[in-house]
């Protein structure tokens, strides 16, 4: 269906699902569009242009491409810039010709798509001109949508900012919660390097805690909610023995002085939770 990949994501798979849902696939009367069948003839043809109504940085136009060549493989589809493009409104961004009925049952699809990730590759790029901090990279978290995490992190890449862990497999991850248990930083950290975790990335939250956690074998420390001050200290403390991460109270007015403290990442789970959709436009007209 289309040359777009991503690793752990099946692209064919989330089309049919998406369609399914819109069409009401499996309900009682589901499994059409009823209003473009009664409304459209069956052999009619349109043309669309997908446009930027706001200046954008641009992710998903593969994606919406699939939604429309999975209900007319014939049509004929350009697309005019290439995701991660940073474009100003009215900026053309994709040429659809096909089935009339077809192009339209698909349209809410491939527009939300685009519209969702656009909005936060868009939302990372402001993110990223803010720090205006090459020595630091802007990451991003597991707080996405449910089955859209690996297209939401995409987009992230898309805006210039780079993935955190992509889930609970690839790094251990050591909050709060998990030194409670635990009893202490350290013995937490202790338990993860003698279970063979190799990535150990620990969070605190005080100055106190980064030699117990360092001494028991955190890869990566996570400073939490610490004020730029503080984080200077911390980082003096680590001397570039791990990389260091600043997370919590990070927003567009203070990831600049945060960043500017010395920590290797930056990490804002607003990027996905939180990024509004991008305003794009899709307008048809008919084939005479």
């Amino acid at each position: 269906m289309s040359d777009f990949t991503l690793p752990g994501f099946d692209l064919d798979a989330f089309v049919r699902t998406t369609l399914a849902e819109d069409l009401g696939e499996g309900l009682p009367g589901g499994g059409r569009d009823v209003t473009s069948e009664a409304v459209i003839p069956a052999d009619a043809k349109f043309t669309g242009v997908m446009d930027s109504r706001d200046p954008i940085s641009v992710a998903g136009l593969p994606i919406a491409a699939a939604f429309f060549r999975a209900l007319d493989p014939d049509c004929a589809i350009e697309q005019l810039i290439e995701d991660g493009a940073q474009v100003a409104p009215g900026t053309d961004l994709m040429r659809i010709e096909g089935n009339a009925r077809a192009l339209l049952t698909a349209e809410r699809a491939a527009l939300n798509t685009v519209q969702h990730l656009s909005g936060i590759a868009t939302l990372v790029r402001s993110y990223v001109q803010a720090m205006d901090n090459p020595d630091c990279t802007l990451l991003d978290t597991r707080k996405t949508l449910p089955g859209l995490r690996m297209l939401e992190k995409y987009a992230v890449r898309m805006g210039g900012g780079a993935n955190h862990r992509m889930g609970l497999w690839d790094a251990a991850m050591i909050k709060d919660n998990h030194v409670a248990v635990a009893g202490s930083v350290g013995e937490a950290v202790r338990r993860a390097r003698d279970a063979g975790v190799a990535d150990i990335i620990c969070e605190v939250d005080r100055i106190d805690q980064i030699g117990p956690a360092l001494d028991a074998g955190a890869t990566r420390l996570l400073l939490d909610n610490m004020e730029p001050d503080t984080l200077r200290e911390a980082v003096a403390l680590v001397a570039g023995r791990v990389p260091t991460e600043a997370s919590g109270g990070i927003n567009l007015d203070t990831i600049r002085a945060k960043a500017a403290t010395g920590v290797d990442y930056v990490s804002v789970g607003r990027l996905t939770q939180s990024a509004p959709a991008a305003d794009i436009g899709l307008d048809f007209t008919t084939l005479a």
